[in-house]
């Protein structure tokens, strides 16, 4: 075999191998960015710990039939990037949304969801869910809403019967 494709198939299996190990993936477009606002998101994204590659499509679709995510393999079409998020499943969807509204040239394309393929809508759906410490914060206010209200009942009925006392 030759050297060229010797080094394809590395470069296939390093992208299989990220498809693999992150907890959520984004396509975009980013047809229309300029130099400075790639850059830009790039930042961000690295700020959070999510890699933001440019890959070419034939080699992203070969990656994805190695781990059975070929529905995505229709929006590998003209110039995308793809992001990778090992850890947060919210947070690449969540900066490339924001980043998205304020520069129109990015588009969302698809995602992968802890290995399920997700559309546009459903990766900006997931965008605009609050943080995790959000969420536990509403749950634990919703955990506390009956002790509260038992509490402030008690206390309603001992004042009530303090008075009457007195």
């Amino acid at each position: 075999m030759s050297k060229a494709v010797e080094t394809k198939k590395v470069v296939v299996q390093t992208i299989a191998d990220k498809f693999n190990a992150a907890a959520s993936v984004v396509v975009v477009d980013y047809r229309g960015l300029n130099v400075a606002q790639l850059t830009e998101l790039r930042k961000q994204l690295r700020e959070a710990g999510i890699e933001f590659k440019v890959y070419k499509n034939s080699m992203a679709r070969r990656a994805t039939e190695m781990h059975g995510l070929e529905a995505i393999n229709e929006h590998f079409t003209g110039p995308n990037a793809i992001a990778f998020s090992n850890e947060d499943v919210v947070a690449p969807a969540r900066i490339i949304n924001n980043f998205a509204k304020a520069n129109e040239a990015l588009e969302i394309k698809a995602g992968i969801i802890e290995g399920l393929v997700s559309s546009a809508d459903d990766m900006k759906a997931l965008a605009e869910l609050p943080s995790r410490d959000g969420l536990l914060s509403m749950l634990l206010s919703v955990l506390q809403a009956p002790v509260r209200n038992f509490a402030a009942t008690t206390k309603a009925v001992a004042d009530q019967k303090e008075e009457q006392g007195a």
